[in-house]
């Protein structure tokens, strides 16, 4: 008995790190299935209701469309803005290598050194390049999208059959664990998916405001670009943040107005994603913001930019499906951001 307690948390280790490997090697797979589900989590209440009253085909057919539409625009959008950030870099590269060069000079004379040697190695024609090539794989996910909405649509056509199967006698109690897991999964990613559209809203309108009161050029871009980042936490933030700045140094010609755009930018993000996003979300969504960090890394390492995205709403679901069951409610406790009374 005492060998197999010792045991079990190894082979509990184990499994976790073949599954991560297996996760890791069939990303072409698992990486469309994971958005697929996440989909359905989100578009099951339109589907629902629109069955109601269309036939299954038909309300399928228009929530697919209405979900293609949502992320066609925000595909759209990114793409648009990353063409006209190319455009104007390129329009404008050897005026803004030479005030580049001529910061690192000045940077040089007063001896800051990480400054200047970060703008020393700066290549206008390498972030042209860093750009187009962003663009590219933007435009090179049309099949994983597709592939995407096939495995949305296979899996909002079996969710009422497989909750009736899961709630047969047959299933027992793990099946009811299953369905309540599911279910409240869902609703927190559909909150969860609310609240960050609506704080991205916010955000991009906040950095437009401040592009435009500051004279900073390409204003409308950078709050899209605010907008559809900050949907990718830590990550997506710190690029917005990092772009404008790097185009107020050579529009402005002026280190210190730049590092007024940063601090500001910063302010912006630090705001509403630390004080009015967590007052926003409720307790429902509290999780450590180490894990959170930890989700976006581990989802980046696994699947690159759309695992940053999918990290936080995975972690979400292992959390809630911990939650549900007696047996793993601790590990629940563990990765919320919440400390829970012993009598909770």
């Amino acid at each position: 008995m005492t060998s197999d307690r010792n045991t079990s948390p190894l082979l509990a280790l184990g499994t976790a790190i073949l599954v991560l490997a297996a996760l890791h090697l069939a990303a072409p797979i698992a990486e469309p299935v994971a958005f697929g589900l996440f989909a359905v989590a989100l578009a099951w209440p339109l589907q629902k209701a629109l069955q109601r009253r269309l036939p299954t085909l038909l309300a399928l057919g228009i929530t697919l469309v209405v979900c293609a539409a949502i992320l066609g625009s925000l595909g759209s959008a990114i793409v648009w803005c990353l063409t006209r950030a190319v455009q104007y870099l390129s329009a404008n590269a050897d005026r803004f290598q030479v005030l580049y060069q001529q910061k690192a000079d000045w940077l040089g004379r007063h001896d800051v050194f990480l400054g200047r040697l970060a703008l020393e190695h700066f290549d206008v024609p390498w972030v042209i390049a860093l750009l187009k090539g962003l663009l590219l794989r933007l435009q090179g996910i049309l099949s994983f999208l597709v592939v995407t909405l096939i495995f949305a649509m296979l899996g909002l056509l079996e969710v009422d059959a497989t909750r009736r199967k899961l709630l047969a006698p047959t299933s027992g109690e793990a099946g009811r664990i299953v369905v309540e897991a599911a279910t409240q999964t869902a609703a927190k990613l559909r909150r969860y998916m609310l609240v960050r559209t609506g704080m991205s809203v916010l955000t991009g309108a906040a950095v437009w405001a401040f592009a435009r009161a500051t004279g900073l050029e390409l204003a409308l871009e950078w709050g899209l670009i605010a907008f559809v980042l900050n949907y990718v936490p830590f990550i997506g933030p710190l690029v917005a943040t990092l772009l404008p700045t790097l185009l107020a140094i050579a529009q402005f010609a002026s280190v210190p107005m730049a590092l007024v755009v940063f601090a500001c930018l910063n302010v912006i993000q630090f705001v509403i994603g630390s004080y009015i996003e967590p007052r926003m979300a409720g307790a429902t969504l509290s999780l450590s913001p180490f894990l959170v960090l930890f989700a976006v890394f581990f989802g980046s390492f696994l699947w690159g930019i759309s695992g940053a995205f999918i990290g936080v709403p995975l972690l979400i679901a292992a959390t809630t499906l911990c939650r549900c069951s007696p047996r793993s409610a601790w590990i629940a406790d563990l990765l919320s951001g919440e400390a829970r009374s012993p009598g909770a």
